[in-house]
């Protein structure tokens, strides 16, 4: 390190520095990290995207005809050649291997929501001894690892063990921890999907014809059309010490018990507030991560709830998106440690205070243009106007596949509070695009306001255009300027599943179009008829008031919208026939995929709530009864105590303490006595849908019944006596 850097430090400081300078990557003092003469924001161009054999890595490292090839493969869905195949394997492996990588993976995404990893080094043993270093295009197209061991929702028996994963090369290689990933799709020895990634590819090749068939139309033949998305990720952070004190953060990702700290987030101070020494340190080694990662992590800030953050990226194409996504949520687990904290991705860590969802930017674009741009004059650009009534039109018609694509334990418990939208799907278009689509319906002129300047009123501060529509927080789908934000995602989830559900609903509405359309004598009449008539059908899901007014749950009933609070309710949508026709029309799920993925979410609901149950009643029984028996005799102790010295010493309100101690003893083992009945009884049912609603409609209540019971106790008793750390101990660290 630089002399100068240590001018003005104390000499037993500047000693200790140079002690530890040896072994630490970063000066413990000022917090500037120095990594192979780097340092700072210069450095950012040089490690960005470094560990992925990316589109530049690829043109310098193979032959120009192997490049061309893969290419088109990539942009164009054309079958690999083996030999093509070959070439890229040797060339991934060299580079690799120059990276310090000396295994590589199939990395792809089960059934489980998370991602899943098996190594195979390079080293290909010699009968002298010696061994090469090897990796073929049949290793790189195909992997074989143990199908029987991820769930299948009875696709396969526990004996059909065979399940193959399959190179997904519109997703590049990268390396992690010195492995060679290679993103994948996994499927059954008998070629049904048992991931999330191959049905999400199905659907983007499904929205691809289908809207090249509406662009023909508009005398446009685009090479490819891609949906994008940028998957903003919200979560919490607390320390280390109180994390390993807490069994059910353990064990469930959220704080099963906990009574309202003394301050929440009333006070509107916490977001995007100063962030916190440790915390961005935390966030400068994330950024730092993800850009070697070729993640465009791009804002990072203080979340609304206190100790919470979130990290948005730049948007990406569909699958590459959800890619970088599931690396984020590893990475900010892993990293978080280096800072001694841990990373909470649970959608309701605490009660009381937002939760955490992961918003869903999702847009269309041809050869890189937007198709979602509304341009200055929406009224007159017809194209914009068709793509945006079948948007409205495919939530409108399939908004319980919506709801059912984010349907879980967790998003349960954080839909409907806290700036979290509500179960309820409707659609935020905002005021001059609610005025055009009104124009439409009455076939009125409507003229664009224009560029309307915000004047703040002092000479020195710039002027500037005002945005054509508002954010409005509380909507679960909102139009944001050329885009749609859906927010209903839990902070947890693989957004494999609401992006499939949506590429798929607009796919099958822009075929709609194209079916009315294709041979009209007069196209833009034709499209204006039929924009009117949709906008009318479908008119009941626009709403661009606030979600979260007593009356809209009324108002939307009337509309003949779903209310879906529960995940058991959802995912009832999951298995209809219009669902079966619609997945199966467009060749995204098969009818028995469709009924396993329906079962695999009913199982993970169940499981999780019954590990929570559990945890619940050991929790009960095992820290909280404990710790108020010994506190509640301690309290008799000091009444007797004084009973002793004298009969006139007042203690009437040790008594009036100990009597509630004692009451919230008794309540809490009762309750914890009805929780293990009723976790008993629902583990009991047998019929899937049966055992969920089970748990739904009688654990979770029990459930809150003894955390009432538990957090009512909590105030009562002594900072020092209690248990595990409290709310106000773990939100508010330093």
């Amino acid at each position: 390190m630089p002399q100068e850097a240590l001018n003005g430090l104390a000499p037993e400081i500047i000693l200790r520095f140079n002690q530890v300078e040896t072994i630490m990557p970063y000066c413990v003092f000022c917090h500037i990290r120095y990594e192979k003469g780097e340092s700072g924001m210069s450095s950012i161009t040089e490690i960005y995207g470094e560990l992925v054999f990316n589109d530049r890595i690829m043109q310098e490292r193979l032959p120009k005809v192997t490049y061309k090839q893969l290419a088109q493969t990539i942009k164009e869905g054309k079958t690999l050649d083996i030999e093509i195949a070959n070439a890229v394997a040797h060339a991934m492996k060299e580079w690799a291997i120059e990276k310090g990588a000396t295994h590589y993976t199939h990395w792809f995404q089960p059934l489980t929501g998370i991602t899943s990893e098996k190594h195979d080094s390079f080293i290909n043993p010699q009968d002298d001894g010696s061994t090469l270093l090897a990796f073929s295009g049949k290793e790189l197209i195909q992997g074989e690892p143990d199908a029987s061991s991820f769930p299948s929702g009875g696709l396969r028996a526990t004996f059909e063990a065979r399940g193959y994963t399959a190179w997904d090369p519109t997703s590049f290689a990268f390396i992690k921890d010195s492995v060679l990933c290679i993103p994948t799709a996994f499927i059954s020895y008998g070629g049904e999907a048992l991931d999330k990634k191959t049905p999400l590819l199905r659907s983007m090749a499904a929205i691809n014809e289908q809207a090249k068939r509406v662009l023909k139309l508009f005398g446009k033949t685009p090479v490819q059309v891609s949906t994008t998305v940028g998957a903003e990720q919200e979560y919490f952070l607390i320390k280390e010490k109180d994390y390993a004190d807490r069994l059910d953060l353990i064990l469930t990702g959220r704080t099963l018990f906990g009574a309202a700290p003394c301050k929440g987030q009333e006070l509107e101070e916490h977001y995007f507030g100063a962030i916190r020494p440790t915390v961005s340190r935390f966030m400068q080694e994330l950024d730092r991560e993800l850009w070697k990662l070729d993640i465009p992590a791009k804002t990072k800030h203080n979340e609304v709830a206190p100790s919470q953050h979130e990290l948005a990226p730049v948007f990406l194409t569909t699958n590459a998106a959800i890619d970088s996504n599931l690396l984020t949520m590893e990475k900010m687990r892993l990293l978080a440690s280096h800072h001694g904290l841990v990373c909470l991705l649970h959608e309701k860590p605490f009660e009381g205070i937002n939760g955490s969802g992961k918003h869903n930017n999702w847009s269309i674009s041809a050869d890189g243009q937007n198709l979602l741009d509304p341009g200055k004059t929406p009224y007159d650009n017809l194209q914009f106007l068709v793509f945006l009534t079948a948007v409205i039109k495919a939530v409108d018609e399939y908004q319980g596949l919506l709801r059912m694509s984010v349907a879980s334990a967790g998003n349960d418990h954080r839909l409907g509070a806290n700036e979290a939208p509500p179960a309820i799907i409707s659609i935020f278009l905002g005021d001059e695009l609610a005025a055009v689509v009104e124009a439409i319906i009455s076939s009125h002129a409507h003229t664009s306001a224009g560029d309307v300047f915000m004047n703040l009123g002092v000479e020195v501060l710039p002027t500037f255009p005002k945005d054509s529509t508002d954010r409005n927080r509380t909507s679960p789908f909102a139009f944001t300027g050329n885009k749609f934000e859906f927010r209903m995602a839990g902070s947890e989830v693989n957004l494999s599943d609401a992006n499939m559900v949506l590429n798929t609903i607009i796919a099958k509405t822009l075929s709609d179009f194209a079916d009315t359309i294709e041979g009209s004598k007069d196209f833009e009449s034709a499209s204006r008829d039929w924009l009117k008539k949709t906008l009318s059908d479908h008119q009941r899901i626009i709403f661009n008031g606030d979600n979260y007014s007593a009356d809209w749950p009324i108002e939307a009933e009337k509309r003949g919208l779903l209310n879906l609070k529960s995940t058991p309710d959802a995912l009832s949508q999951f298995i209809t026939q219009e669902s079966f026709e619609l997945f199966d029309r467009f060749a995204v799920l098969s009818k028995s995929e469709v009924e396993s993925r329906y079962e695999v979410k009913l199982e993970h609901y169940s499981k999780k709530v019954n590990i929570e149950g559990l945890v619940t009643a050991r929790m009960a029984h095992a820290r909280f009864i404990p710790a108020i028996i010994e506190y509640s005799t301690l309290v008799a102790e000091g009444i007797a105590s004084k009973k002793d010295i004298s009969d006139k010493l007042d203690t009437s309100a040790e008594e009036a303490l100990l009597e509630k101690l004692t009451d919230g003893i008794n309540a809490i083992s009762a309750g914890a006595a009805v929780l293990e009945k009723a976790i008993e009884a629902a583990a009991a049912t047998e019929d899937s849908l049966e055992n969920a609603q089970a748990y739904q409609t009688k654990v979770i209540p029990a459930m809150e019944t003894v955390r009432n019971a538990v957090d009512a106790v909590e105030i009562l008793v002594g900072h020092d006596y209690w248990p595990v750390p409290s709310y106000n101990h773990i939100l508010f660290y330093t």
